[in-house]
């Protein structure tokens, strides 16, 4: 068994990993960069060490680092968590290569699976319908651009070795594809250290749904239902729900068997999610297989009962899946040997959704929000559970995922677990950085939201319905003005109302002589109260110039790429005129620093 590991990531899912290592009778031991020093992952650990630096490949992805930690702190296994080195072939080979137990699948799985490619090609062996797209990485952008003139328009550009919205672009318009190839290229190098892409036909109007799988060594591949995923801002993520609604019977046993079949048929092992994309006509489509425990993996222990990060212990340890009572004890001699069993998969139990909780501006276009959160106060109910990795005071700084917490609530029925989330997150507080609650307040209380349960219904959510449809409401307008700014520093006064004392917080500003700071002060993308000088809006790292220095760019033109929290956003001209630069590609960029002038 194992009695010490090395988590090897930060945030809610070091913690998640710590509290159930510690249920578990494992010792905890964490790492952290500068900017997560005294972060909550490092004070729920049993210890917490050092890493120099703060850029992900300086820290949470430095293999030497980690491994010289392990050693130094006397892990006997590594959880890498999500993100980061978590689907990284060469991180658990070395693992293993040093005497430690790796937990996740093999080397071997993750390199087969990893692979778009090749997982795609495991996908056609084993049945699963596909999408026309490329069977081999391609080297320019002018591979994707005729693969769009032979299988038409809309394409997807993904990268090969990654996933989670990270390196992936749709493009509508053959101009675009140089630019979307570049970008994708970058963000996946970024994110997974490797760039290579792949094309496939896009389907227009797509459902995300889901099969999470747990595999062990005895032959035991089990599907704990499916998940919808289809509320996504950039491909990324936003609102998951358990099991995936509007599903014939039909749909549903294909994506469970389709999912058990891929996953046997590699001998996979651990925990896995096997990803499909459900059209407008209700075709089914093979997307990938990650190959680690997903962030969404708490909305399935929702309606399942089943501790996933708990399960992924017992099977690195070599134990069978606890949650089957006929698990059988094989004597298989390895993992590619091993066939699916016909256990039973665990059954569902009502109906989940998992928000998260980005520090993100809804009116900026989703773009993080580094910052300090001065206030953090989640709900409580029936059926409510917070998977945080922040607390009051903690820092969200601009070198990771902007993630800080999932909110995930249960209901005995879906319109029951609707109504228990509008009310937990009316309950959510958060001050300090702008977050997407507002966006979430506006979704759960919003028709297409119900109607994306109702297979019968005319309307629903696809993968980019939010890009295109969503505008923010008045109340959601009204609770993102700068918040860091006006709830920074609060006075408390006593007053007297109806003969009762009273304590009142007030922003101390609306105590001072002067206007209130409030939304009127803030400024958007790009723009600068000088009203010729271009900003950058956030601290953030210039990746790419769209434009020459000195060419004539049109308002609202996007005249530059920044990447912060690892995603990148486009910076847009506020007026039209001659652009001259005023900084260089690669530099990393303060809060209001000039990129450019416009006259």
């Amino acid at each position: 068994m194992i009695s010490a590991v090395l988590i090897a990531n930060r945030g809610e899912i070091a913690v998640r990993i710590a509290r159930t290592a510690r249920d578990l009778g494992i010792r905890s031991i964490a790492i952290y960069s500068e900017a997560d020093a005294g972060a909550l992952h490092t004070q729920v650990a049993d210890e917490a060490y050092a890493l120099p630096g703060n850029s992900a490949a300086d820290t949470y992805m430095n293999i030497p680092a980690l491994l010289d930690i392990a050693v130094r702190a006397g892990a006997d296994a590594i959880h890498p968590g999500y993100g980061f080195l978590s689907e990284n072939a060469d991180f658990a080979r070395t693992v293993a290569e040093a005497g430690l137990t790796w937990i996740g699948p093999s080397p071997e799985s993750i390199e087969l699976l990893g692979d778009k490619i090749a997982a795609r090609r495991v996908a056609e062996e084993v049945g699963a319908p596909l999408a026309p797209g490329t069977s081999d990485p391609i080297d320019d952008w002018q591979e994707a651009r005729a693969f769009a003139e032979e299988h038409g328009l809309p394409i997807a550009i993904k990268a090969a070795y990654g996933g989670g919205g990270r390196g992936l672009k749709v493009v509508e318009n053959l101009e675009d594809i140089e630019a979307a190839f570049n970008s994708a290229g970058r963000e996946a190098k970024e994110a997974f250290g490797r760039a290579e892409c792949y094309v496939e036909k896009f389907l227009t109007h797509p459902r995300h749904v889901e099969a999470q799988i747990l595999a062990d060594t005895h032959g035991n591949v089990a599907v704990l239902g499916t998940r919808d995923c289809s509320t996504q801002r950039r491909f990324q993520k936003l609102i998951e729900e358990a099991p995936a609604p509007a599903l014939s019977d039909e749909q549903r046993t294909g994506i469970h068997e389709g999912a058990r079949a891929i996953c046997a048929k590699v001998g996979y092992t651990g925990a896995g999610t096997v990803e499909y994309i459900v059209s407008e006509d209700g075709t089914i489509s093979f997307l990938e297989v990650n190959t680690r425990v997903q962030v969404e993996h708490p909305v399935t222990e929702m309606v399942t009962g089943v501790d996933i990060i708990a399960e992924q212990f017992r099977i690195a340890s070599g134990d069978p899946l606890s949650f089957l009572s006929d698990a059988p004890a094989s004597d298989t001699s390895s993992p590619s040997e091993a066939h699916a069993s016909d256990a039973s998969d665990p059954e569902m139990n009502g109906h989940a959704f998992e928000f998260r909780i980005n520090a993100e501006d809804i009116l900026n276009g989703f773009a993080p929000c580094p910052g300090t959160i001065v206030r953090f106060e989640p709900p409580t109910g029936p059926g409510i559970r917070v998977d945080s990795g922040v607390r009051s005071g903690s820092i969200v700084p601009p070198y990771y995922d902007s993630l800080v917490a999932k909110l995930l609530v249960w209901g005995p029925t879906r319109e029951i677990a609707l109504k228990r989330a509008q009310q937990a997150l009316q309950e959510f507080d958060i001050e300090g950085v702008r977050t997407v609650l507002p966006f979430h307040r506006d979704m759960v209380s919003s028709q297409v939201l119900v109607d994306h349960g109702d297979a019968d219904a005319a309307a629903g959510i696809y993968t980019d319905w939010l890009d295109h449809n969503y505008r923010p409401s008045a109340e959601a307008t009204s609770a993102t003005v700068p918040v860091e700014a006006i709830y920074a520093q609060r006075t408390r006064v006593a007053l007297e109302i109806d003969g009762k004392l009273v304590s009142v917080g007030f922003p101390t500003d609306m105590l001072s002589q002067g206007p209130v700071r409030g939304a009127s002060a803030s400024v958007a993308s790009g723009a600068s109260s000088s009203g010729n000088e271009v900003t950058c809006p956030y601290e953030a790292n210039l990746v790419a110039w769209n434009v020459e220095d000195g060419e004539a760019v049109e308002e609202g033109q996007a005249i530059a790429t920044i990447e912060a929290m690892k995603m990148e956003s486009a910076v847009k001209a506020p007026a039209a005129g001659k652009l001259s630069r005023a900084a260089k590609e690669g530099s990393r960029l303060e809060p209001g620093a000039v990129i450019a002038t416009i006259s």
